[in-house]
């Protein structure tokens, strides 16, 4: 296994997938608005709070509907025993046949580590769910995830750092999420059914509320006028700051981090759950970084 030591080194190096983190962030209503459970949606000065209780969760979404581009929130995530619950960050489109980028963080007992996982859905098939445990606490300070789409590539980060990349392999005969545009997102409510250790510890609900905070709000995409207009963001005439070949590509340094998150914190994958798919899917073939 690559050491800490090591890895820390490389976190200090230029990340050139980034682009324009040094900006602040949007206010929430700039960019967001709450979309079920308004009471349990809260803004209190720069930080916006969502609760769960025994009678709701809540979630937000975002004014508009994007075509390629990164989206980034900082959260921290909710404290002490968690177990029961899911706090997700995503991006949707709509409909059966729906595209979806999740981040879900699963709840925990107290002392437990926190697990991520991450899926994909292209034309409304996803199973592809990749979970590790983070290498920090994201309960006692904030920390930045972020989703960068564009035609070569889906990039979920964890404080810039890559921990998945999904790549367009349409020349491979398999489909890619392109041509909807989505919204952004982000919902806590319970799901002691499968959130934790499959099901076998449930939401202790002595310690609601359970409460994920947010805050520093960006959005760097493509807006669409409608999602059936999207002219605007693919057209081949269009070029963007994502599309340019060192932001789109993984560089050698992020290379390398990505090779460490997945030997030191990685604990499942789908493209090697034999259970599930006994036949491996085709696209596992063509992303491994190991």
């Amino acid at each position: 296994m690559v050491g800490m030591g090591w890895f820390m080194c490389m976190m200090i190096m230029v990340c050139v997938i980034s682009c324009g983190e040094a900006a602040p962030g949007a206010k929430f209503e700039e960019l967001y608005r709450s979309s079920w459970a308004m009471d349990h949606c809260v803004n209190d000065g720069e930080v916006t709070k969502l609760k769960l209780d025994s009678s709701s969760g809540a979630g937000f979404e975002s004014r508009s509907k994007y075509l390629f581009g990164k989206v980034s929130i900082q959260i921290k995530l909710v404290e002490g025993d968690s177990a029961g619950t899911v706090t997700a960050f995503y991006m949707s489109s709509e409909g059966s046949n729906h595209n979806e980028f999740d981040f879900e963080f699963l709840g925990n007992k107290t002392g437990e580590p926190y697990i991520v996982q991450t899926n994909v859905y292209v034309n409304g098939v996803g199973n592809r769910e990749q979970r590790l445990n983070l290498w920090f606490d994201p309960t006692t300070e904030f920390h930045t995830y972020s989703i960068l789409w564009s035609k070569r590539s889906v990039v979920f980060m964890v404080d810039e750092t890559p921990i998945r990349v999904h790549k367009n392999l349409e020349d491979k005969g398999i489909p890619f999420a392109k041509d909807q545009a989505m919204g952004v997102y982000s919902s806590i409510w319970n799901a002691d059914d499968w959130a934790t250790q499959g099901g076998l510890v449930k939401t202790d609900w002595s310690h609601a509320p359970f409460i994920a905070s947010y805050k520093d709000f960006k959005i760097d995409a493509c807006e669409v006028p409608t999602t059936t207009d999207l002219s605007k963001c693919n057209g081949e005439d269009q070029r963007f700051w994502w599309d340019e070949p060192t932001v789109s590509e993984l560089s050698l340094h992020q290379n390398h981090q990505l090779i460490w998150v997945r030997a030191n914190h990685m604990i499942y994958d789908y493209c090697y759950d034999a259970a599930r798919f006994p036949v491996t899917p085709v696209e596992c073939q063509h992303h491994r970084h190991l």
